[in-house]
């Protein structure tokens, strides 16, 4: 049986040349998760998380099977059942994924040669293997969305890959209405703009490549707030000097010899195992990855800590910065433009890894992650966790590379990415301190100002309407606790309602038993910022999370610790061990009056009512959404 499955566009599925429906969008899933872990067994509960955007029914798992059993019906003994879990066997040419990688890691390799032109043809079968967005038609806010936002990240440097090599086959006029399309649809990809600006210039248009340089530095204010950097201003600098070395250079002829020949592929071991792929210094291709996402454009506060991660990452290297606060308190939109704000510091590339997921990622597979971002062939990533990390230091030693990983649980996550020597340059976004990280700079976040917060709301709302009602507005600053992502979500309901006023959101607001599902909009959810705080706790320390259940149902219950432990079945040092787990998430804070006791601050005092409520919630479960990309 010979299979094809198409994961770069719509789902597809080929079986002996005839094209399949697997089933709906759920089955889909299905398939694209086990195709993704291709030949690994992929347990019942990780399934699930890839089919459903919240918490999965009670009939999870008989759905599953459900699936599983309609999709051996055209799969056969290729899907094979484990205990828990399925595997998918496949071979490499039978997932467009790995097509594409292998293509794009080959195209890489060709354009780092002394003729960069060679790549154009395998560069552009690599983006031939594209026919949408990846993972089109399913759904969406599952933990397969990071995987669907590296390809469609990997696919747009491939594009920018491309370019490069085509601008050294000299063909500057056709890859103009490309350039033009690619940065019209994502205007932020500086490599782009300095692109067009050269593809210009050697049109022989030097004014509109000037103009395009305006252009770029217009957009780059407008929404980031930050200037061009050095590759862009550079090309600019030597556009108006008219430098020389900006013509187009036909490349050599190749030499050939009578006796030259193609080398075979290595061999596969005697236990069917290839060989252990050229490591650092031996023939791996450095990409140059550009993947940090657009910064808000409504920005507001944090001057002084924005300020103090640019100026540790600027300073000694090695430099290792912790951005950390309680949840929804706006930690990675400040690193994100923080580290936009150093890109020029940091030429060798910017990687930017989220592991906002309810399963907390291992540290082998963030290493992996970052592996494949800077050129590495996913079929060369090293199985073993610790060379993975004797790897990435060699490939990074003394190279000036950015490393961004939000939504980070544990030290252990990212103690394998801690620069080892100057270079490169790491932030971490987390609630928690990860105190037992050495030698980090760590800068916490804390509530908004008042004074910040109505500059957030006007930012969204205009003052205009602000204005009309002070003393409502200093109400919804309040019940917002100093919030970035709860002002951002009452922000954004009221620009969504002009009619409305602040005053009647307020009132609403102030029922608490309504506030988490009001602070609640689109992919921007309070609830859903602490359903993952409280999850990346109770991981750790189950005895937490009956706490917080408790304290919901009985707030005052911590002036009688002793009654607690009791109550818990637990001993006071274990106690006090879990309130500080509680503490160091953020999720309790001390009392201003009461030395050693603890509140549950506002809007966690709300969630933990709900888990209270709620035996199932109790137990783990929850049915908040994922907060968004850049307020966490």
């Amino acid at each position: 049986m010979k299979l094809q499955i198409r994961l770069l566009g719509c789902v597809e599925l080929c079986v002996d040349g005839q094209l399949v429906t697997p089933g709906a969008a759920k089955r889909r899933a299905v398939l694209a998760g086990l195709a993704l872990e291709a030949n690994r067994p992929v347990s019942l509960s990780r399934l699930a998380d890839m089919v459903w955007p919240d918490v999965p029914p009670a009939s999870a798992v008989a759905n599953l099977r459900s699936h599983a059993a309609g999709l051996r019906r055209e799969l056969g003994v290729r899907l094979v059942a484990r205990p828990n879990a399925y595997e998918l066997r496949l071979s490499p040419d039978e997932l467009d994924v790995t097509q594409f990688h292998r293509l794009a890691g080959e195209g890489r390799a060709l354009l780092a040669t002394a003729d960069p032109a060679s790549a154009v043809a395998t560069l552009t079968a690599a983006l031939a293997q594209w026919r949408g967005v990846s993972g089109d038609g399913l759904p969406r806010g599952t933990a397969l969305d990071n995987r669907w936002a590296s390809l469609d990240e990997q696919r747009l440097q491939i594009f920018e890959e491309l370019a490069e090599a085509r601008l050294a086959a000299g063909e500057h006029g056709h890859l103009l209405p490309e350039l033009r399309g690619h940065l019209a649809a994502h205007p932020l990809r500086e490599r782009a703009w300095t692109q067009l600006m050269l593809a210009l210039y050697r049109c022989g248009d030097v004014p509109a490549a000037l103009t395009v340089y305006r252009d770029a530095r217009t957009t780059l204010d407008e929404q980031l707030g930050i200037e061009p950097g050095e590759e862009l201003a550079a090309l600019h600098r030597a556009m108006l000097d008219r430098a020389p070395e900006l013509a187009y250079t036909p490349p050599p002829a190749p030499v050939t010899t009578a006796t030259a020949s193609v080398a075979p592929p290595p061999a596969a071991d005697t236990d069917g195992v290839a060989p252990r792929p050229s490591g650092p210094g031996g023939g791996a291709c450095w990409a140059v990855p550009r993947e940090l996402p657009a910064g808000l454009v409504t920005f507001v506060g944090r001057g002084r800590e924005t300020a103090e991660v640019v100026a540790a990452l600027r300073g000694a290297s090695p430099a290792t910065v912790v951005v950390t606060g309680a949840f929804g308190s706006g930690k990675t939109a400040l690193a994100v433009r923080a580290a936009h704000a150093v890109t020029a510091d940091f030429p060798d590339g910017q990687v930017y890894v989220d592991l906002n997921t309810r399963t907390p990622a291992a540290p082998g597979e963030v290493l992996a992650r970052v592996l494949r971002a800077i050129g590495v062939h996913p079929a060369e990533v090293p199985a073993n966790t610790d060379e993975r990390a004797g790897w990435y230091r060699s490939l990074v030693a003394g190279r000036r590379l950015l490393l961004v990983v939000d939504g980070v649980t544990r030290a252990a996550q990212v103690r394998p990415l801690l620069p080892a020597g100057p270079g490169p340059g790491l932030v971490v976004v987390a609630q928690r301190r990860l105190g037992s990280l050495d030698g980090v700079r760590r800068v916490t976040l804390r509530p908004l100002a008042a004074a910040d917060a109505r500059e957030l709301l006007a930012a969204l709302v205009g003052p205009e309407r602000l204005r009309v009602d002070p003393g409502a507005t200093g109400e919804l600053v309040r019940l917002c606790a100093g919030s970035v992502l709860a002002l951002r979500v009452a922000g954004t309901r009221l620009a969504a309602r002009p009619g409305m006023s602040v005053g009647a959101l307020v009132g609403q607001l102030a029922d608490g038993r309504e506030r988490l599902d009001l602070l609640d909009y689109e992919d921007l959810s309070v609830r859903g910022s602490l359903t993952t705080a409280v999850a990346a706790v109770r991981a750790d320390d189950e005895v937490a999370g009956r706490i917080l259940a408790l304290l919901g149902a009985a707030p005052d219950a911590l002036r009688q610790p002793e009654r607690v432990a009791r109550q818990l079945g637990i001993s006071a040092a274990r106690l006090d061990r879990a309130l500080d787990d509680l503490a160091d998430a953020h999720l309790l804070q001390p009392h201003s009056n009461e030395p050693g006791r603890h509140l549950l601050p506002a809007l966690v005092r709300e969630y933990a009512a709900e888990l209270a409520a709620e035996p199932r919630l109790a137990a783990g479960a929850s049915t908040g959404r994922r907060v968004g990309p850049l307020v966490a």
